[in-house]
């Protein structure tokens, strides 16, 4: 068997990847995924077009690879997290659309349990901010608002999964309800000392334990596809959430290597080792995919807005036409020409965690033109990294010396080498940006043996360009200076 399938399910598309021993890519297909929108703040998928959109471009890799099912030694799947959905034991129908990760539908919820001060207890079981990001107060809103949810959640009838969940539900034909610890660790409900679901977290969000998955490492044989999925039954070997598994296939498997993924949010992580540590920095303690049984951790900073800015200028402003032309519209223009774009559309994350700050533009002036916003949407991308890089340095107590770059947009140079002027640090990207998927095939593969160990997976990754920092320090400086103004002037406004 001489390739693994990685199954990427993310927030704008599913997409399926053929990797082979190499960690080269032999098929790669997507398709976009609807985005529902019902008020504002809320944002949903549907389920049955997750499933059938990724069960359609997993079997149109093989298609286009002329590859058969016995050519696969696993699957392993890498997904959107968060992203909270609730189905039917018996029939496995979903009983809502999936509440997306963006969605802050129980922001008021959260200030109140804020409010009778269980931040602190949650923030030490969890290692997460108390924040409408996680999937827990989602759930706890399916089982308030979806009628009969609860009942028939207490009688046991009914499943709670993450978008892993639903996937490995669907890929066993309803024989698997099962979760790894990377996705667990998403949930506000998984503790991270015990690792083990909490029962005074369930308690505090009225959650009954039996809709929950089993709970398994990150590199692990779960079960096989059925036999239909493909035409033959394959290994399910491995699970991570995007960002853990982007963290693995960028191999920073020691603590202090750090990598951002640039997909529809920004994603920085930073591998902390075998103990979690607290942040004092509003960021999140969360565990880190291992090849290996005993799990490590990593800080992490959730950026909500990146792509999805690109994608509004396409979609809402209509000054481009397709994504991939921002950065020739962006070039231009020698600069920003002092305009700055927050795009807190569905609040700021870390290191601010205001879910009611709302996207705003200042600086606009007369000669502001459209290249001007494409290029103050393109450095909001990199000036959040910068702010989230700066708190875990505080947090380690020493600053990063490089920053692993994957995703869509690290294949925009423009942006790439202003993140490395921002930062002052290397910004390295790797011969393959899709590291979410590699990760999640690497994980796989060390579970069913196609790679032997981390030393044969840590030899495939490779660097395809090395952008160095240029612009001057004091330009850095007034910069940045500048886009804080301009971050305090978006905060609060939904309120």
């Amino acid at each position: 068997m001489k390739y693994i399938l990685a199954l990427d399910q993310g927030t704008t598309s599913s997409r399926a990847i053929l990797f082979d021993r190499d960690g080269q890519i032999r098929g790669s297909i997507s398709k976009e995924l609807t985005q529902i929108y019902p008020r504002s703040g809320w944002v949903e998928h549907d389920p049955v077009e997750i499933w059938e959109s990724q069960r359609e471009v997993a079997r149109q890799a093989l298609s286009q690879a002329g590859i058969a099912a016995s050519d696969i030694a696993a699957i392993g799947i890498t997904n959107q997290r968060e992203t909270t959905l609730l189905w039917d034991r018996a029939t496995g129908e979903p009983l809502h659309n999936a509440i997306v990760w963006q969605d802050r539908r129980t922001a008021e919820f959260c200030d109140r349990l804020r409010g009778d001060g269980h931040a602190a207890t949650i923030a030490e079981k969890t290692g997460l901010v108390l924040d409408a990001y996680f999937s827990g107060t989602k759930l706890r809103w399916l089982l308030d608002h979806v009628p009969s949810a609860r009942q028939r959640a207490d009688r046991g009838e009914l499943a709670f999964g993450t978008v892993d969940s639903w996937l490995l539900w669907n890929l066993s034909g309803g024989q698997l309800h099962v979760t790894d610890a990377s996705n667990a660790s998403r949930t506000m409900l998984f503790n991270l000392k015990t690792l083990a679901w909490d029962e005074e977290l369930l308690g505090l969000l009225d959650i009954p334990a039996s809709v929950l998955p089993e709970v398994q490492p990150s590199s692990f044989v779960y079960g096989q596809s059925t036999p239909d999925f493909l035409g033959k039954a394959v290994p399910l070997a491995g699970c991570a959430g995007d960002q853990h598994a982007a963290l693995f296939g960028q191999n920073c498997t020691q603590p202090a290597m750090a990598k951002n993924t640039y997909g529809t949010g920004c994603f920085v992580l930073m591998n902390i080792g075998e103990e979690p540590v607290a942040s004092k920095c509003k960021l999140l303690t969360t565990i880190a995919c291992s090849g290996r049984a005993r799990p490590e951790f990593a800080l992490e900073g959730s950026i909500f807005t990146a792509g999805s800015a690109v994608q509004w200028l396409r979609d809402g402003l209509g000054i481009i036409a397709s994504s991939s032309d921002v950065q020739e519209l962006a070039e231009s223009v020698p600069d920003c020409g002092d305009c700055y774009l927050v795009p807190a559309f569905a609040g700021l994350g870390a290191p601010h965690w205001d879910p009611y700050a709302r996207g705003i533009i200042v600086g606009i002036s007369g000669g502001t033109t459209a290249a001007h916003i494409a290029r103050a949407t393109l450095e909001s991308i990199a000036f959040q990294v910068a702010d989230v890089l700066d708190a875990m340095s505080t947090d380690v107590g020493s600053p990063v010396q490089e920053l692993r770059v994957d995703g869509g947009a690290s294949a925009n140079d423009l942006l790439m080498q202003f993140q490395a002027d921002i930062l002052q640090v290397p910004v390295v990207r790797p011969q393959v940006i899709e590291t979410t998927a590699m990760g999640a095939a690497f994980l796989a593969g060390l579970a069913v043996g196609f790679w032997q160990d981390m030393n044969e997976v840590e030899q495939i990754w490779q660097s395809e360009r090395v952008f160095e920092p240029v612009m001057a320090a004091s330009d850095v400086e007034q910069r940045r200076d500048r886009w804080q103004q301009a971050v305090k002037r978006s905060q609060g406004w939904h309120s």
